[in-house]
């Protein structure tokens, strides 16, 4: 019974945040709800006994992207940002409403034509016993076949290449603004 309150209190809360997140016209407060939506995924994977996935959630998730976005947003000058807002009754809003519609139409389709509940229903076991951090952290960090070491070394030095431009664009519009 527990865990149902508490699997409630972390529904409310993300789908609130994510209502809010496409709802509100400031864009730093919609950087905010994503960032409580992630912690509320995060509290689901905790609920679960995911461990290592709440873990990377909170830090991967709700710590690298949010300020990445937080980021980006501070690097966009408030010129270009000024003429974005768009009303909820607009021809973009029936439009992706449609989109919506015709996906949502599909996906129950798929579901009840392939009997995809039913199996999962059935299949529904959970396992016997959690793998340790210790080999996750082996598996992560090894250097052989199945390793990950590589692809890890290169989304570091593509975000040090995302920050160094991200500085450049920077300085250059600092630049402009005050050589006029």
């Amino acid at each position: 019974m527990g865990k149902l309150i508490i699997f409630a209190i972390l529904a409310v809360i993300i789908l609130g945040s994510a209502v809010f997140c496409v709802s509100t016209k400031r864009i730093m407060r919609a950087a905010t709800a994503l960032l409580f939506v992630l912690f509320g995924v995060a509290g689901l994977y905790f609920l679960l006994d995911y461990t290592f996935l709440g873990a990377a959630q909170i830090s991967i998730y709700a710590g690298g992207i949010t300020v990445m976005y937080i980021f980006a947003i501070q690097l966009v000058s408030k010129n270009t940002l000024q003429g974005l807002s768009e009303s909820w009754l607009g021809k973009r809003s029936v439009v992706a409403g449609l989109i919506a519609l015709v996906g949502a139409a599909t996906v129950v389709g798929v579901f009840l034509k392939n009997n995809i509940l039913m199996e999962v229903a059935s299949k529904a076991t959970t396992a016997d016993t959690e793998v340790s951090m210790e080999v996750i952290g082996k598996n992560l960090m090894s250097a052989d076949k199945y390793g990950y070491v590589l692809p890890f070394e290169f989304i570091s030095v593509f975000l040090l290449a995302c920050i160094i431009g991200g500085l450049v664009i920077l300085n250059i519009r600092k630049k402009e603004e005050v050589e006029k």
